[in-house]
C-alpha cells in the first residue's frame, strides 16, 4: 500500500510537470504558427499611412517629426527611445513624442489626445504609429541612452517606481517582474529587473493581444499593470510611465527587438 501511495504521488508530479511543459509550449507553438501572418501587420501598413499622409488643422505629414535620430528618421529611433530632447525640455517615450509631433506638426489638441481613451479616435492611430515606427528597428539591440543628466534622473525614478509597493494587495511592479521563474495561470512573467532578460519583456512592445484582438502601445500596457494592482490610472504621457519605461529599457541594453510581437 505503501509503495502505490508513493508510485501515486510520483505519477501526479510527472502528469503536472508535462503538463506545464505541454501549456508553454502550447503557447509558444501557437505564437509560432501566427508569426507569418502577425495581425500587427496589418496596423503597421496603417501606420505607415498615417506618418506620410498630410492631416490634422495644419494639413501636414509627420514626415519631419524627429524621434531622436533627425527629422524623418525612423529607423533605429525606437530602440534608443524614452530619451531626453531638447525642444520640450524633457525625457520622452515613442508616444508622448508623437503627441508632441502631432500638435507641432499637425496641429492637434496633445491634451485632447491624451485624454481619449484607448483603442478610440487619434489613440487609435498612435497605436498604429508605434507599430510602424518599432517594426523599422525590429532586430536591432536597445541602447537607451543615459548621457544627460534628465535620463539619468527618469531612471532613478523609473525603479523607485517598479519597487513602489502600496493599494489593497500591497502590490509593486516588482511583486511580479522582480525575480525569476514566475508565472500568472498559463502566462510567465519575465523579470525586468536584470539584463538582458528585460528584452523578453520591453522588447516585445508594441504587440498584438491575441486574446482580445488589440494592438497595444507600451502606455497600455503599463496602465493595465496598475489597473491589476489597483492602483488609480496614470495619465496617459505622464512622467511615472516615462520613467519605468527607461528604467525598463535601460535594463533592455543589448536585448533585440521584437515588436510589434504576439502576446496572449
Amino acid at each position: 500500500m505503501k509503495r502505490m501511495l508513493i508510485a501515486s504521488v510520483l505519477m501526479a508530479s510527472m502528469v503536472t510537470a508535462v503538463a506545464q511543459k505541454s501549456t508553454a509550449e502550447g503557447i509558444a507553438e501557437y505564437r509560432k504558427m501566427l508569426e507569418d501572418g502577425n495581425p500587427a501587420e496589418l496596423f503597421e501598413m496603417k501606420g505607415e499611412e498615417l506618418w506620410k499622409k498630410k492631416r490634422g488643422p495644419k494639413n501636414a505629414s509627420l514626415e519631419q517629426c524627429d524621434l531622436g535620430k533627425g527629422p524623418g528618421q525612423v529607423k533605429g529611433a525606437f530602440v534608443e527611445l524614452p530619451r531626453y530632447f531638447a525642444d520640450t525640455d524633457k525625457v520622452q517615450d515613442l508616444e508622448s513624442r508623437l503627441l508632441t509631433c502631432m500638435e507641432r506638426q499637425q496641429g492637434f489638441d496633445a491634451a485632447e489626445i491624451a485624454a481619449t481613451p484607448f483603442g478610440k479616435g487619434e489613440q487609435s492611430n498612435i497605436e498604429s504609429l508605434v507599430a510602424y515606427i518599432s517594426t523599422a528597428s525590429r532586430g536591432m539591440k536597445f541602447n537607451v541612452p543615459q548621457g544627460h543628466q534628465e535620463e539619468r534622473t527618469m531612471l532613478e525614478l523609473g525603479k523607485r517606481a517598479f519597487f513602489y509597493r502600496a493599494g489593497p494587495y500591497d502590490f509593486s511592479c516588482a511583486s511580479c517582474h522582480g525575480a525569476d521563474d514566475k508565472r500568472v495561470r498559463l502566462q510567465d512573467l519575465p523579470n525586468l529587473t536584470v539584463n538582458p532578460g528585460d528584452g523578453v519583456g520591453f522588447a516585445a512592445w508594441p504587440a498584438y493581444r491575441v486574446s482580445n484582438g488589440q494592438l497595444w502601445g507600451m502606455q497600455r500596457r503599463l496602465n493595465d499593470c496598475f489597473r491589476q494592482q489597483r492602483f488609480p490610472y496614470p495619465g496617459y504621457g505622464s512622467d511615472v510611465i516615462t520613467a519605468l519605461s527607461v528604467y525598463m529599457g535601460v535594463n533592455a541594453k543589448g536585448a533585440e527587438s521584437i515588436a510589434p510581437a504576439l502576446k496572449r
